[in-house]
């Protein structure tokens, strides 16, 4: 599903993580580890969004760097504290990401419903809180047919009905979509069917996995 070669992250010649050689098959994964460990960093860079040295890929071999845009339109990304163009509405942010995504005409609107959102979609993202914007974020992540979605701290912020919500997203998009999960989170996930995510551990600088 997921394949590292020889990549790492630096920061002003500190080398903030390294992963010699990893693939990770299908299936949901849960990311932990402790505060500047790496976690975000990691999800930046599979993402597309920080630059890294080495290999990332997607199966069959859809290489990040070498095939950007077809590796962009299967890997979504959710961060923890998500920031938008405050002069856009919820519903312009959705209708970008589609285009982007090549989204099937009204898939927004089951996520935006779902997620109880239908009243304030349409208002500028300046007027939103902090809950709805992750809302947003989660919706945007869902939206295309990703082979791949990266959840960066999704239990924060939303409340517990929402946060149900979130769960049976997940849940369905495996089970009917296939789509495959990397979820950054120092919370447990307390859902019985995300029980047993798959564990992976950034420490040390590297990524670790019980697969």
């Amino acid at each position: 599903m997921l394949h590292f070669e020889k990549f790492q992250k630096s920061y002003s010649g500190y080398l903030a993580l390294e992963i010699e050689k990893l693939t990770l098959r299908p299936g949901i994964y849960w990311l932990k580890g402790a505060n500047g460990s790496g976690k975000s960093t990691l999800l930046k860079a599979i993402a597309g969004l920080i630059s890294f040295e080495g290999k990332i890929s997607l199966s069959p071999d859809i290489d990040l760097k070498k095939q950007s845009v077809a590796y962009r339109k299967l890997v979504n990304f959710a961060e923890a504290e998500p920031i938008f163009p405050e002069f856009l509405t919820g519903q312009e942010m959705v209708q970008l990401f589609a285009t982007a995504k090549g989204a099937l005409a009204g898939q927004e609107q089951y996520y935006l419903e779902s997620m109880q959102m239908q009243h304030y979609i349409r208002q500028p993202v300046s007027t939103y809180s902090s809950g709805m914007l992750k809302k947003l974020s989660l919706v945007l992540a869902f939206m295309g047919s990703p082979q791949l979605i990266l959840l960066d701290e999704p239990l924060i912020t939303i409340d517990s009905e929402s946060l149900q919500v979130l769960y049976q997203w997940i849940i369905e998009k495996h089970q009917k979509a296939g789509t495959n999960f990397l979820l950054a989170s120092h919370q447990a996930l307390e859902h019985e069917s995300l029980s047993k995510a798959q564990v992976l551990q950034v420490e040390n600088r590297t990524l670790k996995t019980s697969c």
